[in-house]
C-alpha cells in the first residue's frame, strides 16, 4: 500500500505524511463530501469539567 496508493494519494494533496503517522488533508474530506473539523478527534489538554 505505501508503495503503491501512499505515493499517488501525497501527490493528489489527499495525505500527508506527519511524525504522528499519515494525516488526511481538507482536500480528502472535500472529495468525500465531509465537513472539514480541524479540531476533529483531538482531545483537549486540560479537563474541561471543574
Amino acid at each position: 500500500i505505501e508503495e503503491v496508493y501512499e505515493p499517488y494519494l501525497i501527490q493528489e494533496g489527499l495525505i500527508q505524511r506527519t511524525s504522528r503517522g499519515r494525516m488526511a488533508l481538507p482536500r480528502s474530506y472535500q472529495h468525500l463530501g465531509i465537513n472539514f473539523n480541524k479540531a476533529i478527534n483531538q482531545e483537549s489538554l486540560f479537563n474541561d469539567e471543574i
